[in-house]
């Protein structure tokens, strides 16, 4: 190729250098120069990042330190992952996971300061696959007054003063009904028959007397949503998680079902349910909220009611059946309170539920132990400078409530079920920095009275009048979450 060649190649692309007029030349230098300014500026943010980011490793390329973190680990033992980690780098170090940069704390005062900023300097956050399974508009994206009315919506149906009046007498009916059921068996899976007996309770005060109908149908969905739940994000047939994502189209379709159903009614009911709130606020001139995220926020209602409580009860029973002491002194609470009726076979008052101290106790214990929310996520929405590190804004921070809940400084021997610890400790009611069971903060579990009376009212039902008998299984294990790996058979016997 001769000069001429590569002169006429240089017109075509555009530029002739030798013929570039002065203002080119000059504009083209500016851009260099500025975006050679840029890359400084981004190469030294990064170095001083790199300095005051907490230690620790990304892992591999692509998949991070993803495998170990999924690995499993004994219950009552806070996750290899997190153990090694701690004892290398600290209680606050960062990582990859599934190809997302991260800062895991273990530290309960930098815990309780990122959930205590909710909506000031972090947000909530989930995984994207997790987000598809929420739905396109769900609870996490909601902020500021839609946060706060649709959490009003729900108080409305499960809040103290509902649970006072209404649920808790339909409460003792479930339990009763489901304990007498139990009774004729040989013996009984005991996590999926307390799911079911909860899914019961919660669906029918969420879309009401459909739920005895649909009851069926929409127990098998969302049994399959939570099998895929955990499960490796890669939709393609015959997968967990594709099996999990059709479970939840599925419900969805149903919640649709009834809520056009109910939307076409014209009267109010006498007691609402959650169905009944949505439809209220839907037929306002300007609701606070959309049909889509009113479905996805009863979906996650039904589902966070019945797998959560549901495990932290199977525990608490897995932890009292190895514990005669404790099984002995939650008897004697709850026949003393029989004692003082004057007909012992009359249902639990509110009085008497607030009275169940010992019973409080266990089931404060046996939420740290279970760990039924293994992590908890928040963004940065600006940079934050904390104990000597920076979070950059943009960055996910993972809290592990095992960690502040096995923490030995503020639990003796942390490992060790003892629920008379909690009568020198307060009521975490609302959370705390050292009990973060339901969370803290805006994003406090909306549904934590629920869920603890729920516990409160199957313990006294069960105690006074049946005996537990293990018949096999009972091994808890982290994977992260909670399970059981080979089942918890139970037996009842009646007591005379």
């Amino acid at each position: 190729m001769d000069f001429k060649s590569v002169g006429m190649l240089h017109s075509i692309q555009g530029i002739n250098i030798g013929l570039a007029p002065p203002f080119v030349v000059m504009g083209v230098t500016l851009i260099c120069i500025w975006l050679l300014h840029l890359l400084l500026k981004q190469i030294n943010h990064r170095r001083r990042l790199q300095a005051v980011l907490p230690p620790g490793s990304m892992g591999l390329p692509l998949l991070g330190e993803t495998l170990e973190f999924f690995s499993r680990s004994p219950a009552l033992d806070l996750l290899p992952f997190f153990k090694r980690r701690m004892e290398r780098y600290g209680p606050i170090f960062k990582t990859n996971l599934v190809g997302k940069d991260l800062i895991v704390s273990l530290d309960p005062d930098v815990n309780h300061y990122v959930l205590q900023q909710e909506e000031k300097a972090f947000h909530i956050w989930f995984p994207e696959s997790f987000m598809r399974l929420l739905g396109e508009e769900n609870i996490a994206k909601c902020y500021g007054s839609l946060h706060k009315n649709t959490r009003n919506m729900i108080r409305r149906v499960f809040g103290p003063e509902n649970l006072r009046l209404v649920l808790l007498h339909d409460m003792q009916g479930a339990v009763e009904r489901t304990l007498g059921s139990w009774h004729d068996r040989q013996s009984v899976e005991l996590k999926p028959a307390l799911s079911s007996m909860i899914f019961g309770i919660a669906a029918k005060w969420m879309i009401g007397h459909e739920a005895s109908v649909l009851s069926g149908d929409l127990w098998k969905n969302f049994d399959a949503f939570n099998q895929g739940l955990l499960s490796f994000p890669l939709y393609i047939p015959g997968t967990a998680f594709y099996k999990c994502m059709q479970g939840r189209n599925n419900v969805m379709k149903t919640l649709k079902q009834v809520l056009d159903e109910r939307r076409e009614k014209a009267e109010t009911p006498e007691r609402m349910d959650f169905i009944d709130v949505i439809v209220s606020e839907l037929n306002k001139q300007n609701p606070a909220l959309s049909e889509n995220l009113a479905l996805n926020v009863l979906f996650l209602m039904i589902f966070a009611s019945f797998e959560t409580t549901s495990s932290g009860l199977t525990a608490a029973l897995k932890f009292l059946s190895d514990n005669p002491k404790a099984l002995q002194e939650l008897e004697e609470e709850h026949q003393q309170i029989r004692e003082r009726r004057a007909d012992p076979d009359t249902g639990v008052t509110w009085e008497e539920y607030k009275s169940m101290k010992f019973t409080s106790h266990v089931i404060n214990e046996s939420l740290r132990l279970a760990n039924v929310a293994p992590v908890l996520f928040r963004k940065a929405t600006q940079d934050v400078h904390i104990k000597g590190y920076t979070i950059p804004e943009g960055w996910i921070v993972m809290i592990c409530p095992p960690a502040v809940h096995l923490n030995p400084t503020t639990y003796e021997d942390p490992s060790v079920f003892n629920p008379w610890r909690w009568k020198d400790l307060s009521e975490p009611v609302g959370g705390s920095k050292d009990f973060i069971a339901f969370g803290s903060g805006l994003r406090l579990c909306v549904g934590v009275d629920f869920a603890r009376l729920q516990m409160a009212i199957f313990l006294h039902f069960l105690v006074t009048k049946y005996r537990l008998k293990v018949v096999s299984g009972g091994d808890m294990v982290f994977g992260p979450g909670l399970g059981f790996p080979n089942g918890f058979q139970v037996q009842l016997e009646r007591k005379k």
